[in-house]
């Protein structure tokens, strides 16, 4: 009777046992194959945030180099410290901006201007701009108008940009459209502006409005009003003292109007942006992105800063997952064969006569290992079946309910990171480009499911632990013989 005719004899025979064994080799694919479909689906959803989130490199003026030259300058000729600001020539960015691995890009400047024809700006909160006067003068107040300039005394903020939506005020809500539309990259080479809504109802101003503004050289320009959004800033106390900082006062434009506006911006070759922000396809290919771009940019002022943040924070409950999932399929795997070798272990103890019979007619002892191998493995066979019509459902509530519990963590931790922070009107006004797109989505669900190469994956683990298993069980029968083994039963 050949090993193979032995094996299923057993099986049969013992089917409490038979029975018993399934249910726990069973229970260990089980677990792994949730390990394994959890890894499978954190994986994946990463894969698909790379698409989707991005992240970003801002290009703008390496100031500690210009730091660094000034002071070099001051001690070797003993002049005073003079830092000279040397904005981002528009060229350079656009170069930038056409290579392939761009998703999107955003352009930004300011300027300064003055109210000309038709227009005055607001000063200090809407509910008391009336007593104070849309001109900026409070009752009774005497301005020398010959002394008033617009580099002195601004009365608007001109911020320019290629699409208008792309800022942060805008994505989070702080500010929205509710007239016209947004400035975008159409609006290049025209006079078209968006005003804040208080702006346009002081001075009774509609789609389509035209006035004038002065610009840091004095020179009056005509701009057309395309759009009207509103804010939900209030003025601080340093609007009181400078009226362009008054969030109603800010005016958006494209930024070739806005370089318009800027002292001496008379030579259209040389246009500049105070900086650009590039959103990336894929982040993982942001250092080769930083280092093919850095080859087209004079880097003696220019930098680049990468900035993948966003995209790492929506991704550490991810990994969370991924590395848990990992570990329980380590530890599953580990304590499979630690069980399986004590089961077989015994089940060679109990069965040491049938061995000792077998071996004194003259079976040979590879055959006899190969016996409760081929019933091991058959039971594995069952056992990663019925593991395998499971899967989905358990890896799914399993998988979710920990990305949950890692999300709500990770949340608590940036909430804490957050409230230690500051903020202020002023703080956004010193980096209003900040690009928002950075605040990625937590992902919320996983979509675990079981694939061709997840149960392979499970058959060779299976298939392993039933070696090891053996493996282990057997150096017992190597050192077992005939004699001895009848003579002590």
């Amino acid at each position: 009777m050949n090993f193979f005719k032995r094996s299923w004899l057993y099986l049969t025979a013992k089917l409490g046992k038979t029975a018993i064994l399934m249910l726990v080799f069973t229970a260990i694919m089980v677990f792994v194959l949730a390990g394994l479909t959890i890894r499978q689906a954190a994986i994946k959803a990463t894969e698909n945030a790379k698409k989707e989130v991005g992240a970003s490199v801002t290009l703008s003026v390496d100031r500690d180099k210009m730091m660094r030259k000034a002071m070099s300058m001051a001690n070797n000729d003993g002049s005073p410290l003079r830092i000279e600001e040397t904005p981002v020539p528009l060229e350079q960015a656009e170069k930038v901006s056409k290579m392939k691995n761009v998703k999107d890009y955003s352009f930004s400047t300011s300027a300064n201007a003055a109210a000309g024809e038709g227009v005055k700006p607001i000063t200090g909160n809407a509910d008391n701009s009336a007593q104070q006067g849309l001109s900026g003068r409070r009752p009774g107040e005497e301005i020398d108008e010959s002394k008033s300039t617009v580099s002195m005394n601004p009365d608007f903020h001109v911020t320019g940009v290629n699409t208008l939506s792309s800022l942060p005020t805008f994505e989070d809500g702080t500010a929205k459209m509710i007239n016209g539309r947004a400035i975008n990259e159409k609006d290049k080479g025209t006079n078209h502006v968006n005003i804040e809504s208080q702006l346009a109802t002081a001075n009774k101003l509609t789609i389509g409005s035209t006035f004038t503004l002065k610009d840091e050289d004095g020179k009056k320009r005509e701009v057309k009003v395309v759009g009207i959004y509103k804010t939900s800033k209030t003025a601080d106390a340093a609007t009181q003292r400078m009226t362009s900082l008054n969030p109603a006062n800010t005016i958006y434009a494209h930024y070739v109007l806005t370089n318009s506006f800027k002292e001496g911006a008379t030579d259209k070759s040389k246009q500049t942006i105070d900086s650009a922000v590039y959103y990336l396809k894929d982040p993982a290919k942001m250092e080769k992105f930083v280092a093919s771009a850095s080859k087209k940019l004079d880097t003696d002022t220019m930098t680049l800063s990468a900035n993948d943040q966003a995209y790492q924070q929506m991704l550490t409950p991810l990994n969370n997952v991924a590395s848990f999932a990992t570990n329980i399929v380590i530890l599953v795997a580990v304590a499979g064969v630690i069980i399986l070798s004590l089961i077989v272990i015994l089940s060679i103890r109990e069965r040491r006569f049938e061995i000792g019979v077998l071996m004194s007619l003259g079976e040979n002892k590879a055959k006899i290992i190969g016996q409760f191998f081929i019933e091991l493995f058959v039971i594995m066979l069952v056992s990663v079946s019925l593991a395998g019509m499971t899967g989905n459902v358990i890896g799914n509530v399993i998988g979710n309910q920990l990305l949950s519990q890692q999300n709500a963590t990770h949340q608590e931790q940036s909430q804490n990171n957050t409230s230690q922070g500051g903020g202020g009107f002023m703080g956004d006004l010193s980096s209003p480009f900040t690009p928002s797109k950075q605040e990625a989505k937590q992902i919320e669900k996983m979509n675990v499911k079981m694939t061709q190469k997840t149960i392979s994956l499970l058959g060779a683990l299976a298939l392993g632990i039933v070696l090891i298993a053996i493996f282990v069980a057997s150096i017992g029968i190597l050192r077992m013989e005939p004699k001895t083994i009848l003579t002590s039963n």
